[in-house]
């Protein structure tokens, strides 16, 4: 019996060290590869505070996934996150994550950053042609990053613009929908104020051609049919310097 209990004994301890290593072994190995979760950390927490320095609204940073067959070594330093260069701020973008040991690794994930703010819609459908009025918009949160083609967050600079095509009710007003009016038409007699240095002189003429806030026209005096080049400043007011 006492032979049996050593060799019972014996076998006890050959199992517990032939275990014991491949113990050692498998913690070793789990612990020489970068965690995954450290990873997307530190990029959800750059990239969170980043999108927070770079927007005044509300902000939603959302990262990509990592493949599972990545395998990079185990940082001895705190992982650093970084923007890199042409980055974009809003919209889908890319984070990156380095590992500043000597011989240290650089990653970029994948993210999106969604912003979200007030911007103008139409409160009822709009004609083509229309002048768009105050009593038209309104003010509603979007995301910001799905507005590629401009937004307006201020009414002053849409109201007596003219809608370009029909705009339907609680659509985003962009620049592309809106055209500036006519303040001069051809044919029609305008306002001429003619400068050189101080003097200024008041006179009338007619319109030789339709005209936008900004535009050159051309002018018919009407008293020496004489023709000039103006821009138009209002409606029906055309400046030329002389």
């Amino acid at each position: 019996m006492i032979q049996n209990s050593k060799f019972g004994i014996f076998f006890i301890m050959l199992a517990v060290l032939a275990w014991h290593p491949t113990e050692t072994l498998a913690g070793e190995a789990a612990t020489q590869w970068q965690a995954h979760a450290a990873i997307r950390g530190t990029a959800q927490s750059f990239l969170d505070a980043f999108a927070s320095s770079q927007h005044e609204g509300r902000t939603e940073v959302r990262l990509g996934q990592l493949d599972p067959r990545l395998r990079l070594k185990s940082c001895s330093q705190p992982l650093e996150g970084f923007m890199p260069p042409g980055g974009r701020v809003i919209g889908n973008t890319t984070v990156g994550v380095r590992c500043s040991d000597e011989g240290g690794w650089n990653i970029y994930v994948s993210a999106r950053i969604n912003v979200f703010g007030p911007v103008l819609i139409t409160r009822q459908p709009i004609a083509r042609g229309s002048s768009i009025q105050d009593r038209d918009l309104e003010l509603v949160e979007r995301n910001l990053a799905n507005l590629p083609y401009g937004y307006y967050t201020d009414s002053q600079p849409v109201t007596e613009m003219l809608a370009k095509r029909t705009i339907a009710a609680a659509t985003v007003i962009t620049p592309q929908m809106l055209q500036a009016p006519k303040l001069v038409k051809r044919g029609e007699r305008v306002t001429v104020i003619a400068e050189s240095g101080p003097l200024q002189v008041r006179s009338t003429g007619k319109a030789l051609n339709d005209g936008k806030s900004g535009d050159s026209v051309r002018i018919q005096a009407e008293g020496s049919k004489r023709v000039v080049d103006g821009i138009v400043v209002s409606q029906g007011v055309v400046k030329v310097t002389l």
